[in-house]
């Protein structure tokens, strides 16, 4: 069942992640985003919200996450499969303590650089 309002960590570029609680509503992840969202799925059942286009508008580099850096605020949530969900007080402690450093960029990072993955298909079947 859809909830009308989420329980999230948010994360604002060079700021400690908080916990807040936003309308789950396409509009009010939006807002929290200032933009378009994308989701980045985690290994535990959550969902990292970021704008979609954050490195192309140059939004300041935020955090690091994986192999990326995440530019622009974004919140982590719970997933359920169907709908976005409220996180459990374990999922706030493991989020709030992985994104407590606020890192320091100095804009000559690799993963900084807006990418795409092309993807060719041999429609002809070798014809």
């Amino acid at each position: 069942m859809k909830e009308n309002m989420i329980k999230v960590v948010k994360i604002e570029v060079g700021q400690p992640p908080v916990v807040k609680k936003i309308e789950n509503t396409l509009d009010g992840l939006q807002k929290e985003v200032e933009g378009n969202i994308e989701c980045v799925y985690l290994d535990d059942g959550c969902l990292a919200i970021i704008n979609e286009e954050g490195k192309l508008n140059g939004m300041d580099p935020n955090r690091r996450l994986e192999n990326d850096i995440i530019c622009g605020p974004f919140f982590i949530c719970g997933d359920d499969g169907e709908n976005f969900g409220s996180l459990s007080e374990e999922q706030i402690a493991k989020y709030s303590q992985k994104f407590a450093d606020i890192p320091t960029f100095t804009g000559q990072e690799p993963e900084l650089e807006p990418r795409a993955t092309i993807v060719g298909f041999d429609f002809l079947g070798g014809m």
